[in-house]
């Protein structure tokens, strides 16, 4: 455990079995006594995650990998930059929620190509899986573990700083001791039906985006104003409009007079709504304070596999098939994989943006190498392809046929309040003006997802696959989900 800690902090166990972390202000931080063994928090009694505050400056923790070789330093033009004196250094991309979906796979892509990258989480999405009694298809190894592996496979450091980003004071020490030209920001609860689930947790939600948001914010205006933020978006700020749908922006006339506007927002939970929210305060502070911002907009993601995921079994991405966490279809090639129905929503003529995980990675890159200016609040539609419900599932059925599965589609009660048959046009050219190559969907992409899930079918809990949330039925109590 030594080597994880920071030269500033000291250790001690109290009388309450935490261990604590000192630094040399003597600030006080409370650790699970989890912790040293790189697992997830335990459980909490209520939802509401209360924050306990101090008067008190929070000392930062650190971890890394103990160092096993000196790292390469190939360079290129995309990854580094000049310093005053002339000299080359690598360009430093702090990655907040990098040990989730999205997250961990960046991370390790930035690593890859170049990039000096630290991750900043606190490892919150883990607990959510305890706490709905949940669980991912792929078995995932500890933060610790992952970064470990990491260093011995490519001899690159990645630093970690464990820690919630709501905290202005850990947040702050960690801007200043990493000091980021990029930051990536994708530390937040990213679901729509667990911002649903009742009145506390769509409290968190709200509370824990908008508010890490304003953090992110007010600390690179403080310690980096030319930090450039990249921060994830979704496409589910739009909604369903019967017009086109542009990218951030939409030029109109009326009465006579002419204006280019933010394109207007119609989100359809309080996971959504946080991200319209996002974006306004994003907006402003480019415009107050000149600071430089991309939001990417991103559509629903699907796979597992990145080169870099896929090099060892402790570097697995999470897989979530429920009906919380789980993407459409990542949830079909898990129900064909173990011969339960695919589950279609109502109708099934939802139609959305979609996108390979390989194409996420690949669009925060292209975003960090070519950085908004300062005051510019840039947003990029990011998908690649639109499908419907319904031809998600034909798609399925054809590839799972042609392995040998039986495939059958169900139409369950939709939980969700949206449309269910309606137009979609969205835009989506910036990203492939700056050199996205895109991941299609295609026969050869889904046969190999579905043998994934097939390969680990048997950590697949057929309770978790039908919803259990409803939009109408949220309330005010507290509540439970089944295991």
């Amino acid at each position: 455990m030594a080597h994880l800690l920071s030269s500033t902090c000291s250790l001690d166990v109290s009388s309450s079995n935490k261990l604590h972390f000192k630094s040399v202000n003597q600030c006080s931080t409370p650790i699970p006594t989890s912790f040293n063994m790189g697992i997830s928090f335990p459980l909490l009694k209520k939802i509401s995650l209360q924050r306990k505050r101090s008067s008190q400056s929070q000392c930062v923790i650190r971890a890394s990998a103990v160092s096993m070789s000196q790292e390469a330093k190939t360079q290129n033009d995309t990854v580094s930059q000049q310093t005053t004196d002339g000299a080359s250094t690598r360009k430093k991309v702090m990655v907040i929620g990098g040990d989730g979906y999205c997250g961990w796979a960046t991370a390790l892509h930035l690593s890859k190509k170049g990039y000096e990258v630290a991750i900043v989480d606190n490892l919150i999405r883990r607990l959510f899986d305890d706490q709905l009694g949940l669980d991912s298809l792929t078995p995932i190894s500890s933060i610790h573990n992952r970064i470990r592996r990491w260093k011995s496979l490519t001899g690159k450091d990645i630093q970690l700083f464990v820690g919630d980003i709501c905290e202005f004071d850990f947040l702050a020490e960690a801007f200043k001791s990493f000091e980021p030209d990029a930051v990536v920001h994708f530390g937040e609860q990213r679901s729509a039906p667990y911002s649903m689930i009742d009145r506390s947790r769509a409290v968190f939600t709200q509370h824990n985006n908008v508010i890490g948001t304003l953090n992110v914010l007010f600390a690179i205006k403080e310690f980096r104003e030319e930090c450039h933020l990249v921060k994830l978006g979704t496409m589910g700020e739009y909604g369903t409009p019967n017009i086109d749908i542009e990218e951030g922006y939409i030029t109109i006339t009326h009465n006579g007079r002419t204006d280019t506007l933010p394109y207007p927002k119609q989100a359809s939970s309080f996971y959504h709504l946080s991200k319209v929210h996002d974006s306004h305060n994003i907006a402003f502070t480019c415009k107050a304070w000149g600071i430089r911002a991309t939001d990417l907009n991103q559509g629903v993601v699907y796979g597992v596999r990145t080169d870099e995921t896929a090099m060892h079994e402790e570097l697995v991405n999470r897989l979530d098939y429920d009906g919380v966490f789980g993407t459409a279809l990542n949830r079909f090639c898990v129900q064909a994989a173990v011969g339960h129905p695919l589950t279609v929503y109502g109708k099934g003529g939802q139609t959305r943006g979609y996108l390979d995980i390989r194409d996420t990675v690949q669009c925060v890159e292209i975003a960090i190498a070519n950085p908004a200016q300062p005051g510019e609040f840039r947003v990029f539609n990011q998908f690649t392809e639109q499908f419907s419900v319904n031809e998600l599932a034909a798609l399925v059925t054809k590839a799972g046929e042609k392995l040998g599965l039986e495939v059958k589609t169900t139409s369950v009660p939709n939980p969700r309040v949206e449309a269910e048959e309606h137009y979609y046009n969205a835009k989506h050219t910036k990203l492939y003006e700056l050199g996205l190559q895109p991941h299609l969907l295609s026969d050869s992409l889904l046969d190999s997802l579905l043998n994934f899930a097939v390969q680990y079918k048997d950590h697949v809990d057929t309770k978790q696959i039908m919803p259990s949330v409803s939009w109408k039925k949220i309330g005010a109590k507290p509540k439970t989900i089944a295991a």
